[in-house]
């Protein structure tokens, strides 16, 4: 059971990573005003509302399953 922890937080935090600094890129280099990218990047919970609102739905939803399995497992853990 500990190694299907384990494996669900990292499995959980790499995606969420990648696919935050995904939406912050694409918001700094495709949607106007860039200034954005930056924020989003700094204030993680902007990124999927801004991708959400610039039609990047399914990076939305991927960046918020990451973030709910990764708080479930966390719990779980402890």
């Amino acid at each position: 059971m500990d190694l299907v922890l384990l494996a669900a937080l990292v499995v959980a935090f790499a995606t969420l990573t990648t696919v935050h600094l995904a939406i912050a890129a694409r918001l700094t280099l495709r949607a106007r005003p860039r200034w954005r990218g930056l924020v989003a990047l700094l204030v993680p919970p902007l990124a999927p509302i801004w991708a959400y609102r610039e039609g990047w739905s399914r990076s939305a939803s991927l960046w918020v399953a990451a973030v709910l399995i990764y708080v479930v497992a966390r719990i779980v853990a402890t």
